[in-house]
């Protein structure tokens, strides 16, 4: 699985929600502290996010958003339970989704 990697001299570049769930992560896995190891993201997740966000502000329909929740449980079923990053950001991008389906509804 192709991955990102965020380092911090790129993290001001970064979407807001992503910062903050970069800090999140560091925060809560130990493991991402150590200054040899840098916080990363697997680019199935950061592509769902980004395609998420599109979503919502081209106002695509709610047959678009389903399928894209859809992509989003398969997501969450193939990532190790240690992908702290990924786990927080596909559990942000579906809120936000299933936030506009309700809207729309």
């Amino acid at each position: 699985m192709a991955i990102v990697w965020i380092f911090p001299e790129f993290i001001q570049l970064l979407d807001d929600d992503i910062v903050s769930l970069t800090t999140l992560t560091l925060i809560v896995n130990p493991n991402c502290r150590d200054l040899s190891v840098n916080v990363e993201i697997s680019q199935v997740t950061l592509s769902l996010y980004l395609m998420t966000q599109c979503q919502l502000k081209l106002r695509h329909s709610v047959t678009s958003l389903a399928q894209t929740l859809d992509y989003i449980k398969v997501a969450q079923r193939i990532h190790p339970a240690d992908r702290t990053l990924d786990h927080l950001t596909l559990k942000l991008t579906k809120r936000l989704a299933v936030q506009y389906i309700d809207y729309l509804t």
